[in-house]
């Protein structure tokens, strides 16, 4: 008989393949759209954590242990693949931090930019008072999205896609998910109570999203675990937030 990811439940109702990837896909993807476009609007990023602690229990909601071993929540002796990921991470936020200042300088074009009005840091703030917070948000930053969005991106969406159409167009599927959804963080720009869209600059923010969106998976590769690309997640974030905090 062969072995079945999902819990007993679950697989009344669903197959692990890409309608059921699909199926989470919408579940997750169009309310925390919603829910960051809201955000971004009010100030108010509270229901942005719930979501991603949705998206990380969604593996354990949803498969048995065979099926949470099968995505890759596992642990690995590959801890130089873990470093690795960690500054491949934190060398492509570094990156995108350069085009977006050569590019747009200190513009709302620029994603950095129109990210970090989101931190609400102080104008003046400086010596320990910024490095405390910038810890704080680093912290957080490291821990909360990567392994929410790693489980499900790379994790249950990936995996459930690998079953239908492989691996490698798996990670195209989940990567354009992954991209696509960051068009609320910055695509659809809200400054001073207008709205506004800059094609140029989306475009280069979805695509730079769906390349390191592939990196997280050729790290996940790599380690044989998720924890690669829970790294490598965790490294562009901290590169992200240090470009924020230090360099704009």
């Amino acid at each position: 008989m062969t072995e079945t990811e999902l819990k007993p439940f679950w697989k009344k109702l669903f197959k692990f393949n890409w309608k059921f990837g699909l199926f989470l896909i919408a579940l997750i993807c169009i309310p925390r759209f919603i829910l960051v476009l809201q955000a971004n609007q009010t100030g108010n990023y509270g229901p942005i954590g719930a979501i991603m602690l949705v998206s990380a229990l969604i593996p354990f909601i949803f498969l048995n242990k065979y099926g949470r071993k099968k995505i890759g929540i596992k642990g690995t002796k590959k801890i130089g693949g873990l470093i690795l990921s960690l500054i491949l991470g934190i060398a492509f936020s570094l990156f995108l931090f350069i085009i977006g200042k050569e590019l747009y300088g200190g513009s709302y074009h620029n994603w950095y930019e129109y990210i970090g009005k989101s931190y609400n840091i102080p104008k003046g703030i400086a010596g320990n008072d910024k490095f405390i917070m910038f810890t704080i948000m680093a912290s957080t930053g490291m821990i909360f999205s990567p392994i929410g969005e790693e489980l499900f991106f790379r994790g249950i969406v990936h995996g459930s896609f690998a079953k239908s159409i492989g691996d490698k167009k798996a990670s195209v599927v989940d990567s354009l998910a992954f991209a696509t959804t960051h068009i609320a963080h910055f695509g659809l720009l809200f400054n001073i109570g207008v709205w506004n869209f800059y094609p140029i600059p989306t475009i280069i923010w979805v695509s730079s999203m769906f390349l390191v969106s592939v990196l997280f998976f050729r790290t996940k590769k790599l380690t044989g675990s998720l924890l690669g690309a829970i790294f490598c997640h965790a490294g562009f974030n901290l590169g992200m937030i240090y470009s924020i905090f230090y360099l704009l």
